[in-house]
């Protein structure tokens, strides 16, 4: 199980690799795969390899998070508020790179403020009131739910 945490995500004095490399430190096999498969998924992490992680934009900076999570190779993935404080372009960057790790079988369980475009993307989705389960269907359902458009989604 692999899990981000919405903020204090990485190692702001370590590199972007050696970030990576910690995701992987329960490993005793060879973690190049998985690193090149990080790579691919977020391609300006290769560029930035010997940066300091501290050093790079919020968007970079959770790509670093998931990467790194992504290097236990777990069969979840647990995401707190992966868009939070991200501008709308990256945004949506990060949201497309979320689908792209669904498709390789990894099931997803994420948390976020951005219902409308959770949901879009959601098999299922649960709408939280005070911290108790007011609405659960498919995605897709709960976007089309008369009192959740009103009441959560703006209309």
């Amino acid at each position: 199980m692999g899990f981000v945490p919405q903020t204090n995500n990485i190692f702001p004095s370590m590199t972007v690799q050696e970030n990576l490399e910690m995701g992987a430190f329960i490993r005793t096999d060879d973690i190049s795969q998985t690193m090149e498969q990080v790579y691919h998924l977020f391609p300006i992490l290769r560029d930035k390899r010997y940066q300091a992680a501290g050093e790079l934009s919020g968007g970079q900076r959770q790509q670093v998070a998931v990467g790194r999570a992504l290097m236990t190779k777990p069969s979840v993935l647990m995401l707190d508020e992966p868009t939070a404080g991200v501008s709308p372009i990256v945004m949506d960057e990060l949201f497309d790179r979320i689908i792209e790790i669904a498709h390789t079988g990894i099931s997803i369980l994420m948390v976020e403020q951005n219902a409308r475009q959770a949901l879009e993307i959601a098999h299922k989705g649960y709408v939280l009131v005070q911290g108790a389960n007011r609405f659960t269907d498919t995605g897709q359902a709960l976007l089309a739910d008369p009192e959740v458009r009103r009441s959560f989604l703006g209309g």
